[in-house]
């Protein structure tokens, strides 16, 4: 041997080598193997493995000579293999917990019945009909072993399973999974068929006062032994693992029936009780004899489990099984309405901490549902267990709920006094520990912190609770910090001149005076902490520190062009914060900011004041908006003069944001000067600022439409103008293949101004008229395609010219989408314009939208007839919307609601409505509606078609109907049309509900 050689070899002794695993055979061809590997500590392969291996290779078909499949031979080699599998699981006691975690439902079914032939039981016997006390012990056994597996498996069967993931596919192995997926379906089905049988075997076996014997290795080896060999052991009373009478009604008997019972008690509620009987009787059985001497396990939590779930869902005559834990509590204070005795128990548990959280959110779930459902009372007892459970989470260390702080957004004494007194009931302070007493003490102070009404925060503070739970010094902190909180002080009441004569302090950190700065919006204190910083360093630019801080361009290049540092530092983060503020609609805080700003400047910037005083025209103008203006209240006249000096305004050079403009435009619109905007608005102006253009000829629109229809220039000037917005600039591309190809521009680069700024502007408008004027023109436009079936109706759609030069240049899918915009935005100004409504239920409708079109349709009825109590005025539902409704109705398959709508036109259509009527597949309440109709034409008609098809119930629905007095053709018009009225009302009151 080579040195090399010998030197792999040393190297290759020296590895610790796994001994290799025990392959099946190797325990057929050595009787003695098998006990031998069974005792080792951990066994390779595994006890359970061995089980399948054996089956595995007795059950393997055969194949003839003439290659034919047939069954597996009852051969000595595969008996032996059965026998090898039957001694391991006697060597697992047969535990089924054991078994049925690792072997699957055929594996295991072969096993038992092989034990059920060992064991001297025939083939094909019913085992309810055998009389367990006559037979031996151990066929008795193998009999009730079988019978457990069988509604374990039903009852394991009956559980969802999460599935597993698949790996890569492959053909054999999908296979295989496919063929035993059918075989366990295949045994549960008899397993399902058998299960009486089965149950009626374990109550049964509750009658044996006899112990039992299961098979073991050794008694095993004696029946496999040949006929004369046998000495009669096997039959004895003594033989196998003795198995105790009171230990077979435990967990053999009771525990499985008890859960075959339960699980039956889904469809069946009685059985229920059956279930809770055999749960405590394991229950009791185990505290007698204890769990420890079963040779079967029993899952003690899930039997826990069982006895709760069985006490809530049965109901007992005494009074203490019904009141033995909180669930079943909870459970009779939930079915009977008894809320306030809920809060009871959780308070209670708040204590003992026995409710899984879970369960706890649960019940809160179901008490908010209630409570939405138009129980008020139940509100106070939301809030009430929300605040229960929150301090349980606060103990636990838990995240405090959302609920808990919407339900505190507004606090009341009697909230705060409920809080303190569940705190002070979930918290023994003598026994509880430090861990616990920092977790409540941290949740007291944060909700000190939380509030505004110091009010409030003295209830907390001075509660005995708190004052033991936090120290001195910490009261003390948290108090001074609540003090602090006072008013920012109000700009206007320091005299002007007073603004440069605050005194500096220069002794904080640059960083710290920084973080201050960011975070003030009191003009005071913004200009005390700029001269701090510029006396520390000269060199830094402070508006820069944040990028946050943002100024209009126009506006920026005059900011930066201040010569001291610190003028323009302090200018331009006023205006930075006060723009902030006005766009997070923080207008008083704005206010003070520009006017110290305005203060500043006056003394040497001309330009900068003017800037200044248009900055609060805006200002004021949202302010209005938001606050009188939506109320309806008409501004103050001066605020109307400032708006239109704006708009004149001459002076050169100063720089100006289009947005002021806009502004102005729109609240001049809005408070209806119309007057001015068309007559005197300076020419100038209206050639350069595009909505001034805009708001002039809407203005002036609007003034025509009460006048003759013939004065509609301005409504022709103000379409050119929408019409070149909402068009198309095509240009020409050549591609690097060198195909021309044709670009669309969304956008118009055409008109005076872009489609989106359009849109933004429109939707600075409230006055209904301007609103119905835009809306109605680009329903006009929308409509110029001359798609009848998709036309929208709106108001005053005549004024407008009725055709396009350039129809191609119009990009209609622009206007489709502006349309939905304008009318969505239109509907949350007035909800109750019905002319919008029908806007918007028309383009639904367009939109194959057919339920949401009906809803609009019926509410546009509903909003102008006081819930059609009165008529619907004849210009709201027109013949057209009448159609739609019926289109829809029939698209919905709703053909008995088609048919009711048919009367509603003022030629009633009876080919459509027979047609409805003869459809059998109706979505809608069919002869329950046959109430609503009032045309004698369209129930005779009725009565015809269910003779005609024998329905003998509806034709006596209908004849019902059509023989009301009220609907006689003798009667006078006037109470024909009553009659008509007062169905046409109950019907669209039945489809509103319907569809609202």
């Amino acid at each position: 041997m080579s040195a090399e050689a010998a030197d792999r070899e040393a190297a290759t002794s020296s590895r610790p080598c796994t001994p290799p695993q025990t392959s099946w055979f190797e325990f057929v061809l050595e009787e003695a193997l098998l006990e031998q590997h069974l005792q080792k500590p951990s066994p390779d392969p595994p006890p359970v493995q061995l089980i399948v291996q054996f089956l595995e290779q007795a059950s393997k078909p055969s194949v003839n000579e003439q290659n034919q499949v047939q069954p597996p031979p009852d051969n000595k080699r595969n008996r032996i293999l059965k026998l090898l599998a039957l001694k391991v699981a006697a060597h697992l006691k047969w535990d089924l917990d054991v078994l049925e975690k690792s072997l699957s439902v055929p594996v295991l079914n072969m096993l038992l019945n092989e034990l059920l032939c060992i064991s001297k039981v025939p083939p094909g016997t019913k085992h309810v009909d055998v009389d367990l006390s006559s037979l031996p012990p151990t066929t008795a056994m193998a009999i009730l072993l079988y019978n457990r597996w069988a509604i374990r498996t039903i009852v394991q069967s009956s559980f969802p399973v999460k599935q597993v993931k698949p790996g890569p596919p492959q053909l054999n192995v999908m296979n295989h999974i496919q063929q035993e997926k059918e075989l366990t379906e295949n045994i549960l089905k008899v397993l399902k068929e058998q299960a009486a049988d089965s149950i009626l075997v374990l109550e049964g076996a509750l009658k044996l006062n006899k112990d039992l014997y299961v098979h073991t290795i050794r008694t095993l080896d004696l029946l496999a032994m040949e006929p004369g060999m046998v000495n009669g052991e096997t039959e004895s009373s003594t033989a196998g693992l003795k198995i105790s009478a009171e230990e077979i009604q435990c967990q053999v008997v009771c525990y499985d029936l008890g859960a075959i019972y339960f699980q039956q008690g889904s469809t069946n509620a009685a059985v229920h009780e059956k279930a809770k009987e055999k749960f405590f009787k394991t229950k009791e059985l185990i505290a007698k004899n204890g769990s420890s001497s079963l040779h079967f396990t029993i899952d003690e939590e899930r039997l826990a489990g069982y006895c709760q779930a069985c006490e809530v869902l049965t109901s007992s005559s005494d009074d203490a099984s019904q009141q033995a834990t909180p669930y079943s509590q909870i459970h009779s204070c939930m079915k009977s309405g008894k809320y306030q005795d809920l809060v009871k128990i959780f308070l209670e548990d708040n204590v003992t901490l026995s409710l899984p959280e879970q369960f706890r959110q649960s019940v809160l779930r179901e008490l908010f549902q209630k409570a939405q459902q138009g129980n008020d009372a139940l509100d106070e007892v939301c809030f009430k267990v929300c605040v229960c459970n929150t301090i349980c989470d606060v103990l636990q260390g838990r995240i405090i709920d959302i609920q808990f702080c919407q339900l505190f957004l507004k606090p009341s004494k009697e909230k705060i006094d409920f809080l303190l007194e569940v705190c002070s009931g979930s918290i023994n302070l003598e026994n509880a520990s430090e861990e616990l007493k920092r977790r409540m003490a941290a949740f007291l102070k944060n909700l000190c912190l939380g509030m505004e009404d110091l009010q409030f925060v003295f209830m907390i503070s001075s509660h005995e609770l708190f004052i033991k739970l936090l120290k001195d010094d910490e009261r003390k902190l948290l108090i001074d910090q609540m003090r602090k909180r006072s008013p920012r002080i109000n700009l206007c009441t320091k005299p002007v001149t007073s603004f440069y004569d605050i005194p500096a302090s220069a002794s904080v950190n640059i960083g710290q005076l920084e973080h201050q700065l960011i975070l003030s919006v009191d003009p005071w204190r913004i200009r005390q902490i700029l001269i701090e910083l510029h006396g520390m360093t000269s060199e830094r630019q402070f508006w820069t520190i944040s990028n946050k801080w943002e100024v209009p361009n126009v506006y920026g290049n005059v900011i930066l062009g201040i010569k001291d540092s610190l003028t323009r530092d302090l200018v331009y983060i006023l205006m930075a914060k006060g723009l902030h503020c006005c766009a997070i609609k923080d207008f008083v805080h704005a206010k003070q900011l520009f006017a110290a700003c305005l203060e500043l400047v006056t003394e040497f910037s001309p330009k900068l004041r003017q800037v200044m005083l248009n900055e609060m025209l805006l200002l004021d103008i949202y302010t209005h908006e938001a606050g009188a203006g939506v109320s309806g209240e008409r501004p103050p006249s001066d605020l109307i003069s400032r708006v239109r000096g704006y708009l004149e305004m001459r002076v050169p050079d100063i720089p100006l944001r289009q947005v002021i403009a806009e502004e102005c435009v729109a609240f001049l619109l809005n408070w209806c000067e119309n007057e001015y905007l068309t007559m005197q608005v300076p020419l100038p102006l209206v050639q350069t600022n595009p909505y001034v253009k805009l708001g002039q000829l809407l203005a002036a629109t609007c003034k025509e439409l009460p006048g003759p229809k013939e004065s509609r220039r301005t409504a022709k000037d103000l379409w050119e103008v929408v019409v070149q917005i909402c068009s198309v600039s095509n240009q020409h591309k050549r591609g690097n293949d060198g195909r021309v190809s044709l670009i669309k521009h969304r956008e118009s680069t055409l008109g005076i101004m872009y489609r989106s700024e359009l849109l933004s502007f429109i939707k600075k408008l409230r006055e209904p008229l301007v609103l119905t004027t835009i809306l109605s023109l680009f329903v006009k436009l929308h409509n110029v395609r001359e798609d009848i079936v998709n036309d929208i109706a709106a108001e005053h759609i005549s004024i407008w010219p009725s055709s396009i030069p350039n129809l191609q240049s119009v990009d209609f899918e622009a206007v489709a989408i502006t349309v939905k915009e304008l009318v969505s935005y239109a509907l949350t100004i007035n909800a109750n314009n019905h002319f919008w409504l029908i806007i918007q239920a028309d383009i639904y409708f367009a939109t194959n939208q057919y339920s949401a079109a009906l809803h609009y349709y019926l509410q546009a009825g509903a909003v102008c007839s006081d819930f059609f109590n009165k008529m619907v005025p004849p210009d709201v539902y027109t013949d057209q919307v009448i159609k739609r409704m019926i289109k829809c109705c029939s698209l919905l398959n709703c053909h008995t609601q088609v048919a009711i709508l048919c009367q509603f036109l003022r030629e009633v259509d009876y080919k459509t409505a027979f047609k409805a009527l003869q459809e059998q597949n109706s979505h809608d309440a069919m002869d329950s509606y046959y109430e609503y109709i009032w045309d004698v034409t369209i129930l005779e008609y009725l009565t015809y078609l269910h003779h005609k098809r024998g329905e003998t119930d509806k034709r006596q629905i209908a004849i019902k109907a059509i023989g009301q007095t009220e609907l006689n053709a003798s009667n006078p018009e006037e109470v024909l049309q009553l009659a008509a009225q007062r169905r046409k009302k109950k019907f669209l009151q039945a489809m509103a509900k319907l569809y609202f």
